[in-house]
């Protein structure tokens, strides 16, 4: 039985700027228009010469027609305008997915999160450790249906809808068609969206609640209030999907202030972003007696630290030197939280009640040890960059390609309260045949995870400190949400596929932005 620490792996794509008010849709740079004729070319210079070909003149004013040039040039054309590219891979896209609801049985279910997740679906109230409660509302929704299948069918939707605002976005923002469509590429066919998306985890509405939240704020060139106020909303709501999207908001804010947006989008985008938040501190202060979100941030960070603490440097005070290395090793920082050798696992009580004093030692540890820390983020995030991906922890395999197989549940209480509550027909996952052979012989290029990753990082951050900057949101967004968790507690291939979409809208602004500054300095000057 996979757990939900890690099991999948990312992917990613390609290229700008410019809008025009007239159409929703516009067409990229040196776009071929029709219309009214261009003026004619009043340069100076040599007359060209009289065309001394046979036949009929040509009308006064047009080009003899050449059939030849025109069937290319109409491909072309429709290649940058029309949304033909796109529609055909939204139909694979979706036909992708469909293969995946017949290849497998029923939905992904990993112990012990999605139980958790369903069990707060019907109990609704806020999670005392890790989990926000916003995933659970979304399964709540769905509760009167009991189908944990539906909850997967859903999902999958929302993965297509994030292929399309991708492309509306990258259209809006003038893009050609195909540059718009490539950049949807990963988001739609690499297997591990599929599987998340198979998955009762809260990975796939976490992510596309945030490129909802950058499509409204890259939508028009100047933020209106009311689309500031939908966006804070939609980050709130990924917030309170999953804590780590929660800095995401003063990211957005800070950016508007740079950006001179206006006091009124300012105020709207933080109103809108805070009131929710604050809402949700308080519900759960009334349940665990503290105003915060979740109660696992503390275990969290200590975790990462001990991977680099050293006691003799931190010289922690008697209580939090408890806390300090005890000998256990493990192979990644994320494992100290369950490891029962770890030091906060030999102290009474459960993990999470020592929060606050875990938090304390992680925060006075890395102020002690500044370089440790920022060298053990550097080396966990290089993980995501490697050709043939790493496993990390060792117990879990990156998602390349489907599985095939059987794979039973566990026998726990909360299983069979879950399976009693939400849906009796809770069971372990099993492909389908022939749908399963033809999901297993899927391949999603390697180059395509972590290699082009980089890539793509690098395009957007090459745009985002162009002259227009239009890339700098998307990218600071994908910085953030792809280091993010690894500076929090650990890097896993599954936490970086958040931050690809907008990864990819950056590159493809970026790359636009590049294009088109070398047009501009290879277009020669009219004196």
């Amino acid at each position: 039985m996979p757990t939900s620490s890690g099991d999948i792996q990312t992917g990613p794509a390609a290229s700008t700027d410019v809008q025009t008010a007239s159409t929703d849709v516009q067409t990229g740079p040196a776009d071929v228009q029709t219309g009214p004729a261009a003026p004619a070319d009043t340069r100076t210079g040599s007359a060209a010469p009289a065309d001394t070909r046979t036949g009929p003149a040509a009308p006064v004013g047009r080009a003899p027609y050449d059939g030849r040039r025109a069937v290319p040039h109409a491909l072309l054309r429709a290649l940058r305008t029309g949304h033909t590219p796109f529609a055909v891979v939204l139909a694979l896209a979706a036909a992708l997915r469909g293969l995946v609801m017949l290849g497998y049985d029923t939905a992904q279910l990993y112990w012990y999160d999605s139980f958790t997740y369903l069990d707060t679906a019907v109990h609704l109230k806020p999670a005392g450790a890790f989990h926000p409660a916003g995933y659970s509302a979304f399964l709540r929704l769905l509760w009167p249906f009991h189908s944990v299948e539906l909850v997967a069918g859903v999902q999958h939707v929302m993965g297509l809808g994030m292929g399309l605002m991708i492309y509306l976005v990258l259209r809006r923002n003038a893009l050609p068609a195909w540059g718009a469509t490539l950049a949807t590429l990963p988001v739609l066919f690499d297997p591990a969206f599929a599987r998340l998306e198979h998955a009762v985890l809260s990975d796939t509405q976490v992510t596309f609640l945030i490129v909802a939240a950058l499509t409204v704020l890259l939508w028009r060139a100047r933020l209106s209030v009311r689309g500031a106020a939908a966006a804070g909303l939609l980050l709130a709501l990924a917030g309170l999907t999953r804590t780590a999207a929660v800095p995401l908001l003063g990211l957005v804010l800070l950016y508007l202030v740079l950006r001179r947006a206006g006091w009124r989008q300012v105020a709207a985008l933080a109103l809108a972003g805070l009131l929710p938040l604050a809402a949700y501190a308080g519900w759960y202060r009334h349940h665990h007696d503290r105003f915060a979100l979740s109660g696992s941030d503390g275990v969290a960070l200590w975790a990462r630290t001990m991977t680099f603490a050293d006691c003799s440097v931190i010289k922690p005070p008697a209580q939090e030197a408890e806390l300090c290395p005890n000998g256990t090793v493990v192979d990644a920082a994320s494992e100290y939280v369950w490891a029962p050798g770890a030091s906060l696992n030999r102290l009474p009580g459960d993990r999470f009640s020592h929060n606050d004093l875990a938090r304390s030692f992680a925060l006075r540890a890395i102020a002690a040890q500044p370089l440790d820390y920022v060298r053990e983020i550097a080396r966990d995030a290089s993980l995501a960059f490697a050709a043939t991906p790493v496993r990390h922890p060792l117990r879990v395999s990156p998602a390349l390609s489907f599985p095939q197989g059987s794979w039973d549940l566990p026998e726990f209480p909360l299983i069979d309260k879950v399976r009693a509550e939400y849906d009796p027909g809770i069971r372990g996952l099993s492909s389908v045949e022939p749908y399963g052979s033809l999901l297993a012989a899927y391949r999603y290029p390697g180059v395509l995870h972590g290699p082009l990753f980089g890539v793509i990082l690098l395009l957007g951050g090459l745009g985002a400190i162009g002259r227009r900057r239009t890339a700098l949101l998307p990218w600071a967004a994908g910085v953030f949400l792809f280091l993010g968790p690894i500076a929090a507690l650990d890097f896993d291939h599954r936490y970086v596929l958040p931050a690809v979409p907008a990864a990819c809208i950056a590159a493809a602004l970026g790359a636009a932005g590049l294009l088109r500054t070398l047009r501009t300095r290879r277009s020669p000057r009219i004196p």
